[in-house]
């Protein structure tokens, strides 16, 4: 089944991104921490006592800005495709820089800097470059009283395990309806960072893994090494993503109802692609609704396409081609492209 180029493309650059998938699913609960409620007692042991899904959430986050690593990741979906990467990860205060180096397919460095994105590929000697809210892998943070979470999940620590050689907490972090993947999560035992992911449909059916394979924790990772590495090397050409932020209401479009839980996070314009990109996010998962022009040439069908974790859902609406993406069940993708309305 044919997919549009930006959406073919969007998948490649998320799993190019491997390093960065904390904050596209973890990250989301950053500022959430209001919603955690007291803080767990300390048990007997002198452990700490069962957390709330706002706690264990944002924990995991707290880690994955305060701490500097070096590892090599892997993601593997449950159609047997896997991918792997080298990450290098630093961190200062609210600074964030990361590089990530592809380990399989085609060879492509990715660099994080804050909301920069620099993806550099030596085969064409292209550098792309974007801002990470424009791609729809990062949303914009939920404020505090805004969040869902802890209407639409649940989260409970399972077990232990070691990852990488470090002991982890198991937490399983569960959806309350069916509109939403749950998640199992070894989280290191001592800083809270996330070692291993797993994202499970509703039969508890493991969809996608991402873990690292190797670890090492309070590396001696220099911010200005990483962004020296940024450079754009003479002879190497440019391409800035062109898109504008805008509503969807001022470009005709709104929801005829709420698909629970997701709110509306931005809204960009890629005048190059004549396409429209809508972000929602219910504080975990994220979904981007594309609209662009229906093009007969295209051989566009409709019908529903799955890798990993990642579905993608696509409709003709009148003249326009409707394409749903994002880490949940097919019927999210369908309420929202079924709810999805022109008009002006």
């Amino acid at each position: 089944m044919t997919r549009p180029a930006f959406v073919s493309a969007r998948s490649r650059f998320s799993h190019g991104v491997l390093a960065l998938w904390t904050v596209a699913v973890l990250g989301l609960a950053a500022s959430q921490a209001a919603v955690a409620g007291p803080r767990g007692a300390e048990d007997r042991s002198g452990g700490r006592a069962e957390r709330s899904v706002g706690e264990w959430l944002t924990r995991m986050h707290e880690a994955s800005r305060q701490r500097n690593y070096v590892g090599t990741f892997v993601v593997t979906s449950s159609n047997g495709q896997m991918s792997s990467a080298r990450i290098w990860h630093a961190c200062n205060g609210e600074r964030q820089v990361e590089r990530v180096e592809s380990l399989s397919g085609a060879p492509r460095s990715t660099f994080r800097r804050d909301d920069e994105v620099l993806t550099f590929l030596p085969e064409s000697r292209t550098v792309r470059v974007e801002r990470r809210e424009a791609l729809g892998l990062f949303p914009e943070l939920l404020k505090p009283n805004e969040s869902a979470i802890p209407d639409f999940y649940t989260a409970n620590r399972v077990g232990s395990d070691r990852v990488a050689g470090f002991d982890a907490d198991i937490v399983q972090v569960l959806p309350k309806d069916a509109l939403r993947f749950g998640y199992r999560i070894w989280s290191e035992k001592k800083s809270g960072l996330v070692v291993k992911l797993q994202t499970l449909d509703d039969a508890g059916k493991v969809l996608e893994q991402a873990a690292f394979s190797e670890l090492q924790l309070d590396a001696p990772v220099r911010m200005d090494k990483i962004a020296q590495m940024m450079a754009v090397p003479d002879g190497w050409r440019v391409e800035k993503a062109q898109v504008a932020k805008t509503t969807a209401a001022a470009e005709g479009w709104g929801l005829k109802s709420q698909v629970a839980g997701f709110k509306a996070m931005s809204c960009y314009k890629r005048p190059i692609e004549g396409v429209l990109q809508w972000i929602f996010s219910d504080g975990l998962a994220s979904v981007s609704v594309f609209v662009e022009d229906f093009d007969r040439q295209r051989h566009q069908q409709e019908g529903v396409f799955a890798s990993g974790a990642t579905h993608t859902v696509t409709r003709r609406l009148q003249d326009w081609w409707i394409t749903a993406v994002g880490e949940v069940p097919p019927q999210t993708l369908k309420a929202f492209s079924e709810s999805l309305e022109r008009r002006r």
